[in-house]
């Protein structure tokens, strides 16, 4: 690992610093002892942080919140540029963001193992919230001495908040919520101003915003997009972006289709689905190639007169994945007879621009775009 760029305040370098780590699946019952923690802190502080996680996430928006110094690390590129709190925090010089890139050859471990140790040799104190012992946080802290666990037997406290209020949910109170929500004030914010628990906070937030696994999806294709050279008067042309609109169960025909049409120089066109999962199961037909889903990307291909990709994302989040496949549509029958594996179709980088030669150009026209 090594730092590529560094956004704000590098003076915070020169600080002592505390590192927040906490395992990925963390019980939302567990959140009030890391946020009491949180609330404790103050200017004379300086915490290192991700926000690869849920939790690490929230902790970041609340240490922002706070005002409290903080050293956020990403991966590769940062991309949350219109955090409304990021924006704040970088303009009163709280806040530095550090862009790490990674060197090592795979087989030397997983990319959050490599960054948790690499940071780990940048700061003076760890505290963490909640270690899986069988996650790959607990090995990484065996026989350190500067490490404060918020909490030793969490068990007890797994049952510990209860929705007292068992109040509808008033416009007042989704307007408070929203507020706060799109201004990225996290949700130990919106407790502390509506008195609710955070399971109740945030199925709230779940019922009235858009569902994850949507905004999953976008985000990925917001990642895919990116690594397009899609330029005003280029070459690369996106003619269509599907929008998945939906009201209730209505939604459009075409939301079944591909996610993006692209046209080479205005003739030579192909089509992209996106998909990100966090882990590749074993009955990878059922999860992501679909007999009807396949059909209806065929049908597309027959009538468009062009080939159809399937860029798959595993591992990591939809913004920043661990591994990225391009998967032709018509190889796809290979893989599920097994005469072929998926690791056939991995590209050497997940972050890596794409080329003109990975889609194969079509030599047909384009057909029924833009009509």
């Amino acid at each position: 690992m090594r730092i590529i760029e560094t956004i704000g305040n590098q003076k915070l370098l020169e600080r002592e610093k505390t590192l927040f780590l906490c395992s990925k699946r963390t019980p939302i019952e567990l959140y009030g002892p890391v946020f009491q923690w949180v609330d404790g802190l103050s200017e004379r502080d300086c915490i290192t942080c991700f926000s690869s996680t849920e939790m690490e996430e929230e902790v970041m928006k609340t240490l922002l919140a706070n005002e409290v110094p903080t050293i956020l690390v990403v991966i590769n590129r940062f991309r949350d540029k219109h955090n409304i709190q990021i924006e704040r925090a970088l303009k009163d010089n709280r806040l530095l963001i550090l862009v790490l890139k990674r060197d090592e050859p795979k087989e030397l471990g997983q990319t959050p193992r490599l960054r948790n140790e690499f940071v780990l040799g940048m700061v003076q104190h760890i505290v963490c919230g909640y270690v899986n012992k069988n996650g790959s946080v607990f090995p990484l802290l065996a026989g350190r001495k500067d490490v404060e666990y918020l909490m030793d037997d969490p068990l007890p406290l797994m049952a510990a908040e209860k929705d007292k209020r068992w109040l509808r949910w008033t416009v007042g109170d989704d307007k408070v919520l929203l507020r706060m929500f799109y201004e990225d004030m996290g949700i130990h914010a919106i407790k502390k101003q509506l008195q609710r628990t955070y399971r109740s906070i945030r199925q709230r937030i779940r019922s009235i915003t858009l569902p994850e696994d949507i905004l999953k999806g976008r985000e990925f294709e917001d990642y895919v997009l990116e690594l397009f050279d899609v330029q005003e008067n280029g070459d690369l042309t996106l003619k269509e972006w599907q929008g998945d609109k939906s009201l209730g169960d209505i939604c459009p025909e075409n939301n079944r289709y591909p996610d993006f049409v692209f046209s080479y120089e205005q003739s030579h066109c192909f089509a992209v689905e996106c998909k990100w999962r966090e882990r590749l199961t074993m009955n990878i037909e059922k999860d992501l190639f679909a007999a009807d889903k396949l059909a209806i990307y065929q049908q597309f291909a027959n009538e468009r007169r062009i080939p159809v990709f399937v860029v798959l994302g595993v591992g990591g989040e939809p913004c920043q994945p661990e591994l990225l496949y391009v998967i032709p549509l018509n190889e796809i029958p290979a893989i599920i007879n097994r005469s072929k594996s998926i690791i056939d179709f991995l590209r050497p980088s997940a972050e890596s621009p794409f080329k003109a030669d990975e889609w194969n150009r079509p030599v047909l026209p384009c057909r029924g775009i833009g009509r």
